[in-house]
């Protein structure tokens, strides 16, 4: 199933190029008292909320997709978990060119580790990136966005699909410099992802998934997900032998090679098969 928010907050089941509105499944969800625990509260709950969505789609009003405005699947991730240099060609590349590695020694995920971004910088593919700082640059990552579906700590490999409730689009946005990536990256609109989320049934294996991005239509990245360094059940085993995580966290999963800079009101397209593609607009003028 493909499972949208949009709008106020509404969510929808995606078919074809129509959406069910099935906002009333969110009646499952029981009111949250402080201090609220770890995590998002429909992910949490989504098999329930599935369940019901199916039975509300049967008459729910539908809805073209592009007169809707999609908003982050996931709305409240404790954490956005990032995985830097998990492509061999993005580290070729990185340690090429001086504005990617920034005076930086480029190595391995391994010596590097994960990072995490603020999830205030979190937003869906209706609405805009909104670039800072213009005398620097400010480059697009694809990315596949793992949906963490259930707590997590000291998962093994072998179980650690098991833990994934879904998958996304992700584009994580990077301002270059010489900061940590943890604070760089996690400017307001520097996290999207999109368009929906599409169930783990749907797509049962991760390990060789093409993914591609173009800007304005200039075709810029293009890889598959079995180039990854650490693929998706060891990069779940290594964040979570490190902290917990939670229904909703996110991983983003490394970015291949091809990134660069984009402008304000450049149009960007995300792309990764079996779940669709991200349309999402670079804001025409810098924040603040």
């Amino acid at each position: 199933m493909r499972l949208c928010r949009f709008d106020d907050d509404r969510i929808g089941l995606v078919q074809g190029d129509q959406v069910s509105d099935v906002s009333a499944a969110l009646e499952l969800l029981e009111p949250r008292r402080w201090p609220a625990p770890p995590g998002d509260a429909l992910i949490a709950r989504l098999d329930a909320v599935l369940e019901r969505a199916r039975l509300l789609a049967r008459e729910a009003p539908r809805r073209p997709l592009a007169a809707v405005r999609l908003k982050a699947p996931v709305a409240n991730p404790s954490k956005i978990v990032n995985a830097p240099i998990n492509y061999q060609a993005h580290i070729d590349e990185a340690k090429r060119d001086p504005g990617i590695a920034h005076g930086r020694e480029i190595k391995t995920i391994a010596d590097w580790g994960l990072f995490l971004k603020s999830s205030s910088s979190l937003i869906g593919a209706g609405e805009p990136i909104r670039l800072r700082f213009p005398g620097r640059r400010n480059d697009h990552e694809v990315e596949l966005a793992v949906v963490i579906g259930r707590e997590a700590n000291r998962v093994p490999r072998a179980d650690a699909l098991s833990y994934v409730c879904g998958y996304s689009i992700g584009l994580d946005m990077t301002l270059r410099g010489p900061e940590l990536p943890s604070f760089r990256k996690s400017i307001d609109t520097y996290s999207v992802l999109g368009p929906w989320l599409v169930t783990r049934d749907e797509l049962p294996d991760p390990a060789a998934l093409e993914l591609w991005l173009s800007v304005n239509g200039e075709p810029r990245q293009r890889s598959n997900t079995r180039r990854m360094v650490y693929d998706v059940p060891r990069l779940i085993e290594y964040a979570s032998s490190f902290y917990t995580l939670y229904p909703g966290d996110l991983i983003f999963s490394g970015t291949p090679e091809g990134v660069g800079p984009v402008k304000p009101g450049d149009e960007i397209r995300a792309g990764i098969e079996g779940i669709g593609e991200l349309v999402v607009r670079v804001a025409p003028e810098y924040a603040g």
